[in-house]
Parts: C-alpha cells; sequence; structure tokens
C-alpha cells in the first residue's frame, strides 16, 4: 500500500530515505489522478521493500507540493538521495513509471 505523505512525515519517509521514492502529486477531484491512483498502489506493493511509493494530497498539503514546483496534477516525481531526480506530469502508462523508477534503482 502506498505511503500517504504528510508535511509531518514527508523529510523522514522521503527526503531522508535510503531508498528511490516515487511520490504521486494527487487530488480527490482529478479526474486523470483517478487513473494513476490504482497503477501508484500496485507498484507499492510491487515494489514494497525496494523502494518508498507514496502520495501527496495537494489539497491537503500544498506547501509539499510548492517545494517541489507541483503546477499540475498528476505529477509523479522520483528522489534519489534526498534530491528530485526525475518527474512524470500527466497520466503516464505503468510501463513509464516502472522504466523510470527501475533506472535509479541500479
Amino acid at each position: 500500500m502506498a505511503v500517504e505523505f504528510t508535511e509531518e512525515n514527508f523529510d523522514e519517509l522521503a527526503v531522508k530515505s535510503d531508498k528511490v521514492v516515487m511520490v504521486d502529486f494527487w487530488a480527490a477531484w482529478c479526474g486523470p489522478c483517478k487513473m494513476v491512483g490504482p497503477i501508484v498502489e500496485k507498484m507499492a506493493t510491487d515494489f514494497e521493500g525496494k523502494a518508498v511509493i507514496g502520495k501527496v494530497d495537494v489539497d491537503k498539503y500544498g506547501s509539499i507540493s510548492a517545494k517541489f514546483g507541483v503546477r499540475n496534477i498528476p505529477t509523479i516525481i522520483f528522489m534519489k538521495n534526498g534530491e528530485l531526480v526525475d518527474k512524470s506530469v500527466g497520466a503516464v502508462p505503468e510501463a513509464t513509471l516502472v522504466a523510470k523508477l527501475e533506472a535509479l534503482m541500479d
């Protein structure tokens, strides 16, 4: 299951992680987010223990979105060693996200 990132846990679970982190910025009212959501949940299960995969509700935690310059949703960012290293904007196929994640895990 995907981690729900909040302002309280983001630094600890994402920035300080020793694993690659994938963060889905989404909102309940966003149609494309609803298409990406199940993909993110599946990947969280598939990569459990190998990567940290979670979600940020932009309506609740706008400060995290602002920190990464997220202006459109869904936006998925990839972090390694606490740094933003890749990003994907809009609804994209699972294969695209898996390829990006796996490339960073090498």
